[in-house]
């Protein structure tokens, strides 16, 4: 049996980490559903300044869209609603299939917005509106000005995918906004039975940043563990979650799970398995979002088991060993959140000139 197939059966979703308009055109994005039973599709900045500097697809588009607005910005997101309609219309049988918990597509606000809470809830009212389809997450960053506007958009009764999560403290913190919103609304008098939202976990950046630093310090026996073991304590985090009085109340009234999702999860290090993030991390309610590489390798040689809750005391120590050599975790996931923001906005930059260079033409 296929494995992409066969890691539903536990209760995990896969992803695409890709949106561009050559697999939806050729029918690639359909076959990956019917035959790998692909649940789901992550956007971002990067992703797209990929899809539009990488090929002609949109040059057509950008000089209609260029007689109407000089605004680039404009531009690219009359573009990106585009094709985020279009794939979360290619995945609606899917979400009606999952009576709505699986089938969405997610676009992401402006990185300039990740440390402006107004900004960012005032961005994602109008793409919401404007996406206009019950399966699109909005993406919004979660850094420490993000967390009153995933509270605020969740209370509206906005779909919210939580970015750009690094660090165990920041997403105690996302699930207190995620709770909080749904609280909110119900406050209010409205349903919240059809709210979804995720929280995203970057990884594979975890082990970039720490594994050189380990081999400095001769502790060899803690490379590529580091991420591995912060995702399994954070899926405690989770457990601990829906386990609480305060959110079975939310559950009662219909309230959905924030799953968490495994984002960044190519294998970084040539000398690891390139399945590495996705063999190790299996289990319950979870979504691991994988690019096409990975996708194509575990499809050929991926080994499906529930291991997410395996080995949690040898996670633990890990940390705890982490912590012993000096190295503080809290830091590099701050770290890690302040490259990652900077890394989007050098990619929004690059798209941004890339369509004004079209227009020019």
């Amino acid at each position: 049996m296929n494995p992409l197939n066969k890691i539903r059966e536990h209760g995990q979703s896969i992803w695409l980490d890709l949106l561009d308009r050559e697999i939806m055109d050729t029918g690639k994005l359909q076959s990956l559903i019917d035959e790998d039973d692909l649940r789901g599709m992550t956007s971002n900045p990067s992703i797209f300044e990929k899809a539009i500097t990488g090929s002609s697809d949109y040059d057509d588009d950008i000089a209609e869209l260029a007689k109407k607005t000089d605004n680039n910005s404009a531009i690219f997101f009359d573009m990106a609603i585009s094709d985020i309609q279009r794939a979360a219309d290619i995945f609606k049988p899917v979400f009606d299939k999952t009576n709505g918990k699986d089938g969405f597509v997610s676009l992401e606000v402006s990185p300039y917005l990740a440390r402006d809470t107004d900004g960012t809830i005032e961005q994602v009212r109008d793409l919401w509106k404007r996406v206009n389809r019950k399966n699109v997450m909005i993406k919004i960053p979660g850094t420490a000005q993000g967390l009153p506007a995933i509270r605020e958009c969740l209370r509206e009764g906005m779909n919210i995918n939580v970015t750009l999560l690094f660090g165990l403290p920041r997403y105690r913190e996302i699930t207190e906004a995620f709770m909080g919103g749904l609280e909110d609304r119900l406050k209010e008098g409205h349903s919240i039975k059809d709210i979804a939202s995720v929280a995203s976990f970057f990884l594979s950046r975890i082990d970039v940043m720490v594994d050189p630093m380990l081999k400095k310090k001769d502790a060899d026996s803690l490379v590529g563990k580091v991420a591995i073991a912060s995702a399994k304590m954070a899926y405690q985090i989770y457990l601990e979650m829906i386990g609480s009085d305060r959110f079975k109340k939310l559950e009662a009234e219909g309230a959905q799970r924030q799953r968490v999702l495994w984002a960044s999860t190519s294998t970084k290090d040539p000398s690891f398995s390139d399945v590495l993030y996705v063999e190790t991390l299996i289990g319950k309610d979870t979504i691991n979002t994988l690019p096409m590489e990975t996708i194509d390798a575990f499809r050929d040689h991926g080994k499906v088991n529930d291991t997410l809750t395996e080995g949690i005391d040898d996670a633990k120590k890990t940390l705890k060993e982490l912590k012993e050599t000096g190295i503080d975790l809290d830091e590099i996931t701050q770290k890690l959140e302040d490259e990652g923001i900077q890394k989007f906005n050098d990619a929004y930059e690059k798209l941004l000139k890339s369509i004004a260079e079209q227009r020019r033409k």
